[in-house]
């Protein structure tokens, strides 16, 4: 699909915004608006991820090829588990999670992802990226996830160490030392 294709087409409905039809055995807390919201911004970010954790780990070529594709399928790991965290919790709070691909396409906040084969070097600067990204949506929506449910606020926790910490992994490949010349 072209860039020129995919701004015509019209994205479904996002059903995160609208809680589930609650049944008799649903009790407890219910998710309000603003928590659904933040959450599901926060779930189409790692399903992204996700997907383009794999791109990446399909398509590297070149130094430290092995050593990559191997922390991208950590990374991928730490995404899916994450996405799955997340959509549960909002379950659990009788909110239903969208991460259809049309839905996660056009609402994701993480930028595109190359196709074709990428060099490892590029690649990561591209994951690291995409992986600041998703932590960053995550630390925008904290607030407001915290004060309508500190549950969901440690559940952010949880993934923003991780992320933070394979960002941390990845880029430190391509880093020179502060006091080397040349720096950064």
């Amino acid at each position: 699909m072209t860039t020129q294709h995919a701004a015509t087409v019209a994205l479904p409905e996002q059903r995160g915004e609208t809680p589930t039809e609650l049944q008799g055995a649903e009790r407890g807390f219910i998710a309000p608006g603003s928590l659904r919201d933040a959450l599901q911004r926060v779930l189409v970010d790692l399903v992204a991820l996700h997907n383009i954790g794999k791109q990446a780990h399909w398509n590297i070529v070149g130094p430290n090829f092995r050593d990559l594709h191997l922390n991208l399928d950590e990374l991928v790991d730490i995404a899916r588990e994450g996405a799955d965290t997340v959509a549960e919790r909002m379950r659990a709070l009788h909110a239903a999670p969208d991460a259809r691909p049309s839905v996660v396409a056009g609402r994701t906040s993480l930028p595109e992802f190359p196709s074709g084969e990428i060099l490892t070097h590029d690649a990561i600067r591209e994951m690291v990226r995409a992986t600041e990204t998703a932590v960053r949506t995550m630390r925008q929506v904290h607030d407001v996830v915290d004060e309508a449910d500190p549950a969901s606020a440690d559940v952010l926790h949880e993934y923003i160490v991780k992320l933070e910490q394979q960002a941390w992994f990845m880029g430190a490949e391509i880093r020179t030392p502060s006091h080397a010349a040349g720096g950064r």
